[in-house]
């Protein structure tokens, strides 16, 4: 049986993503101990909140150079929300520095007339990269459902998975390179496109579990 271990840190209530996971087949653990991450066949990194808290108290359990490592040797990792804003080198919203695994910064909506910072509802995705695993059996242009003040902004383009647009910006809404994987909206909140992703990272952690045991 797969397991998910899924990163506590305080910053949100895990329940719904261990719901969505566990609907999708996979057995999850809440925890923040660096060995059972290591030990668990793939990592989820969700958050909600602010930047320099969730990297503070990442530091206070002794967990940034473990998940640096984690995602350095390939196991399959998904960052939600803030989990997907702390891979990066740091953020317009505080000052200390991110997990920097993600060459880039996160930078902060720009004001114009007619939109509403935070970002908050439904927007649709344009996927950039169509044929990864995490938008199989997607309807075309799936609604997620974002809340955000701060965006990613990734050095390298070709890292961006998917984008939406808010007023005159597009922004990245998801990033991918090998196994790993983060959005910047909620799954567990987008109804059945969202539970499809979850359920699709669920399908890739087994299908890695299975090339492993051959």
């Amino acid at each position: 049986m797969t397991t998910i271990a899924v990163v506590d840190y305080d910053m949100g209530n895990l329940h719904s993503a261990c719901k969505g996971l566990e609907n999708a087949g996979a057995v999850t653990h809440v925890t923040d101990s660096a060995r059972e991450l290591e030990q668990a066949d793939a990592i989820v990194l969700p958050g909600v909140g602010a930047f320099d808290p969730a990297i503070q108290h990442l530091r206070s359990r002794d967990l940034i150079q473990p998940l640096k490592d984690i995602i350095a040797s390939g196991k399959p990792f998904l960052g939600i929300c803030l989990g997907l804003q702390i891979l990066f080198d740091g953020s317009e919203e505080g000052n200390e520095p991110g997990l920097g695994v993600v060459p880039g910064m996160v930078r902060r909506f720009r004001h114009e007339p007619g939109i509403t910072i935070p970002h908050m509802g439904w927007n649709q995705l344009d996927l950039t990269q169509p044929n990864l695993t995490l938008w199989q059996n997607l309807p075309p242009q799936s609604w997620m459902y974002f809340v955000h003040s701060y965006y990613a902004d990734p050095a390298d383009p070709h890292t961006t998975a998917a984008t939406i647009t808010h007023g005159s910006q597009t922004i990245t809404a998801a990033i991918a390179r090998d196994h790993l994987m983060a959005v910047q909206f909620h799954p567990e909140k987008s109804s059945t496109a969202g539970l499809q992703i979850l359920s699709n990272f669920v399908a890739l952690v087994n299908s890695q579990q299975l090339v492993g045991a051959s």
